[in-house]
């Protein structure tokens, strides 16, 4: 297992250095799933949710989310992306909405927690536009599924964890 890259040599928390690190295309993809009644998912779905478009204001809320990640993650350095997406797609089961995320940039770090924030955020907003109608909601599957560039590279998820 690699060090720890955001302590210091006495163990104290820091942001890591990035300067010297080359510019590189950088993506993430991640993922979130909230569970819900089939009553809840039909009103989204017919448009008859007393709150509007619902999935309209949590792609909303997640593009701006995975903008402010540096603000809401310790640490975190604040990037230029110049690429997000937010996707939510009614689940076939009937009973949930699936969040998919894409983040992009040209810059020195990577893109995962932009797209991580992106897909929690938007499953939050999800969940307080909703609650008033469905307070037993379930937000899980909240998980990295593939990143590309920089240092290390190309990774994705294995299919056994998909």
């Amino acid at each position: 297992m690699s060090k720890l890259t955001h302590l210091d040599e006495k163990g104290e928390a820091r942001m890591v250095d990035v300067s010297a690190k080359d510019v590189t295309e950088r993506e993430a993809r991640a993922e979130a799933q909230i569970r819900m009644s089939p009553r809840t998912l039909d009103m989204i779905v017919d448009g008859q949710h007393p709150k509007g478009d619902v999935l309209a204001v949590a792609r909303i809320a997640g593009i701006m989310a995975a903008k402010k990640t540096h603000d809401l993650i310790p640490l975190c350095h604040s990037l230029n992306l110049s690429s997000v997406k937010v996707e939510l797609t009614p689940g076939e089961d009937g009973a949930s909405v699936h969040i998919a995320t894409f983040c992009k940039l040209a810059g020195q770090t990577g893109v995962e927690m932009e797209a991580l924030t992106a897909a929690s955020v938007a499953a939050l907003t999800l969940y307080d536009m909703c609650k008033a109608v469905d307070r037993g909601m379930v937000i899980d599957q909240v998980r990295l599924l593939e990143k590309k560039g920089g240092r290390s590279g190309h990774w994705s998820a294995s299919p056994t964890t998909l």
